[in-house]
């Protein structure tokens, strides 16, 4: 395995180009380089396949005249520069020996540049170097590519870490509030598909699936006799009932995470309504987040539509009536047209996920 690593590439098995419209040129560096062992040799004498054949033979490395009919070594050096990070190390062979084609050379692609007639032994040595060059460009990309993968893992692994804590969490607020976890499954779909209709992209969509499902973590925080009284709440045991808005917020407080922003934002205001009656800060509008309004009409249809402690499950039309009747009121009337436009979907939603039968 070791033995087939970027590292331990062999040299005189890279891949060298000779770009040279004279024949002669041509037939003495092949036969240099041969004698030299080097294996894998490709010619031209037409400047205009040489970027063809960088992109098709992976070259490592182009031995490139200057003077050329049709395209000289320049304008071929500037189209090997879209080749961007695959581009080959370029070492010039030409007949000019002016200090000027020499910087020109250099300022394009070329790492070396040497005049014609060469001595053997430098060129060879000049060869050598840049392939080492080449090989170390190679690894560097090869090592650089594995780092990122592993970043990548170790991000997706993280992602995959919070996303289960966030669902455990939601759940462990559900069956708290003698539910069975299967609301959150509904709602938090049926809160995409709402998103989605709106006009959200898929990462957004993504988004409010994962983070709707901690809208009421902060019941956590809520005492039994509260939380699970079957009668109606005192104005004192409401007035507790309703900070589990904050308590929410607050146990999502001082993470950065896209993810838990998101569902902090939830927390906190999805029992803001849509005519600044809500709570807990009686925000108003658009003033409301656009996720918490969207997680609170997905939230509310859901609960009519369950059977819970103290209450039946209501018939699909009877809570389609009060949704529509709670536009402008309750929740962002833009929002009910969108949620309408998705029932038969929700209807589907409801009957993949029903509530386990008594």
């Amino acid at each position: 395995m070791e033995a087939n690593t970027p590292n331990l590439v062999d040299l005189k098995s890279m891949n060298i180009l000779i770009v040279d419209d004279e024949a002669a040129n041509v037939r003495l560096l092949e036969t240099l380089l041969d004698l030299s062992e080097y294996k894998n040799l490709i010619s031209t004498q037409e400047p205009r396949d040489t970027l063809e054949l960088c992109k098709t033979k992976a070259i490592d490395l182009v031995l490139l005249d200057i003077n050329m009919p049709h395209m000289d070594g320049y304008e071929v050096m500037e189209q090997l520069k879209t080749l961007g990070a695959q581009q080959p190390v370029v070492l010039v062979l030409s007949a000019q020996t002016e200090r000027d084609y020499r910087h020109q050379a250099l300022d394009s692609l070329a790492l070396d540049y040497v005049a014609k007639p060469f001595d053997n032994h430098e060129l060879l040595s000049r060869i050598r170097n840049l392939l080492e060059v080449r090989r170390a460009q190679t690894y560097m990309r090869h090592q650089n590519q594995l780092l990122e993968s592993e970043v990548h893992k170790r991000t997706q692994e993280l992602v995959a870490s919070r996303l289960e804590v966030v669902r455990r969490l939601g759940r462990a607020a559900e069956y708290r509030d003698n539910e069975t976890g299967l609301h959150i499954i509904r709602m938090s779909k049926i809160a995409a598909l709402i998103a989605k209709a709106s006009g959200m992209n898929a990462a957004q969509c993504e988004l409010i699936l994962n983070a709707s499902p901690m809208h009421d973590i902060g019941k956590i925080g809520i005492p039994d006799h509260i939380l699970q009284k079957p009668g109606k709440l005192t104005a004192d045991e409401w007035r507790i009932m309703q900070g589990h808005s904050q308590i929410g917020a607050d146990i999502l407080q001082g993470d950065e995470s896209t993810l838990l922003i998101a569902a902090r934002e939830i927390c906190l205001s999805h029992h803001e309504k849509w005519d600044g009656t809500g709570y807990p800060n009686q925000l108003e509008g658009e003033a409301i987040p656009l996720m918490a309004r969207i997680t609170a009409l997905a939230d509310v249809f859901d609960a009519l539509t369950s059977v819970r402690p103290y209450k039946k499950a209501w018939k699909l039309a009877d809570a389609l009536d009060l949704i529509n009747s709670e536009k402008g009121k309750h929740f962002d009337p833009q929002l009910i047209e969108h949620f309408m436009a998705v029932v038969p979907e929700i209807v589907n939603i409801m009957a993949e996920y029903p509530e386990p039968e008594a």
